[in-house]
């Protein structure tokens, strides 16, 4: 008996979570409230997480290295479960605009923005350490230009957007 009520829990599990999977076609990340929000087909909010931004978070990116996160309308276009953050999922920054934005300015207009999880290297501190160091992380913009969320959220979120969901961030 026990191997059956296992085996439908993650059946159920499984299902749940592409049903769920399924409906998510776009993301929405609001700066200036350090929110993330999943949104159906239907436009319905599905879920919601408090992020973390750049580490000079006011403003769109314009160029590598200012620690803006970009504005705008992009695509979750690749993943890379190897990252050197838990799981990250690549936003196709710059778009067409950006480059044409930061061309007009002369600048190189960066690259390699991911929505991603904590740094794999905080795992290697003491239980005390680690604690200290994702309470700071969490609590404060600390990126160079990436959105960040909780370990716990990432999962959540690497199990429920598809890659070529649409992505907005806005100021």
């Amino acid at each position: 008996m026990r191997k059956i009520t296992l085996s439908l829990t993650l059946l159920l599990s499984f299902l749940f979570t592409s049903a769920v999977m399924a409906k998510v076609v776009r993301v929405e990340v609001r700066k200036s409230n350090r929110v993330m929000e999943l949104i159906d087909h239907k436009g319905e909010v599905i879920r919601t997480y408090d992020v973390m931004l750049g580490q000079s978070p006011i403003g769109p990116k314009v160029q590598r290295g200012d620690n803006k996160t970009p504005e705008g309308k992009y695509k979750i276009n690749w993943r890379n479960p190897k990252s050197s953050y838990f799981l990250s999922l690549h936003i196709s920054y710059p778009n067409k605009e950006d480059r044409q934005n930061s061309r007009d300015l002369g600048v190189d207009p960066g690259d390699n923005i991911f929505i991603h999880g904590l740094p794999n290297k905080i795992q290697r501190l003491s239980s005390f350490e680690r604690r200290i160091a994702e309470s700071i992380l969490l609590s404060t913009d600390w990126t160079n230009g990436c959105i960040a969320v909780s370990n716990k959220d990432m999962q959540e979120i690497w199990d429920l957007v598809p890659n070529g969901a649409d992505i907005e961030i806005l100021p």
